[in-house]
């Protein structure tokens, strides 16, 4: 037994790299936790586990072969894209409107004060309304795992998913919504939140147009 379990840690190591890759590099998940947590702890958390959530969706749904099902039927593949970019629009313009009201540099962030379970329901939309989620868990699994894999380890590669994504977003969350970068956040506000915008309305522009 020991041997079996041995003989599967190179490839669940391999897909917890894979993960912490997947997180780190920009897109809307990171973007999502970053605009909110620059606003308060309980909105960024709330926005991270969210997050961490829909990657243990898409990864549960990895496990039956879901993932790939949903990656292959087009017109479903296309309501989820839609869907997602509509979300990022909606949040891009959000941030971008919020200029017009927004208060002279330097001023104290006086953030809108928003349930914990709001905060969570947005990250879960951003990262569930997400189509390369389907493609690239059904991947990860598929590529990397062997053929046949036991349960416990399919069980197990949905654990890893699930920790390593809560780990990275909610560190994040953390380290953005402390006093020392608020404040520096504060300071210049305008061009960040600009650029967060139009980078979340770019990011639903182009998930719309996708062929």
């Amino acid at each position: 037994m020991e041997t079996t379990i041995m003989s599967y840690v190179p490839q669940l190591f391999t897909i917890a790299g894979v993960m912490l890759l997947a997180c780190i590099s920009p897109g809307p998940d990171l973007l999502a936790v970053t605009s909110h947590a620059l606003h308060g702890k309980r909105a960024g958390v709330g926005v991270a586990l969210g997050v961490a959530t829909s990657h243990l969706v898409w990864a549960m749904l990895a496990v039956f072969g879901l993932g790939v099902i949903v990656s292959e039927l087009s017109w479903l593949y296309a309501v989820i894209r839609f869907a997602g970019a509509l979300y990022l629009l909606y949040l891009g313009a959000r941030i971008l409107l919020r200029l017009r009201h927004a208060a002279a540099p330097g001023a104290p962030i006086v953030a809108p004060r928003k349930s914990f379970s709001a905060a969570w329901r947005k990250g879960f939309l951003v990262g569930i309304t997400n189509p390369k989620g389907a493609a690239f868990f059904g991947s990860l699994f598929v590529t990397i795992l062997p053929a046949h894999a036991p349960l416990w380890v399919h069980g197990t590669t949905v654990l890893i998913v699930a920790s390593v994504s809560c780990s990275w977003f909610v560190a994040v969350a953390l380290l953005l919504s402390t006093a020392r970068m608020r404040s520096t956040y504060a300071r210049v506000r305008r061009p960040i939140d600009a650029l967060m915008g139009t980078i979340l309305v770019g990011l639903g522009l182009r998930l719309a147009l996708e062929r």
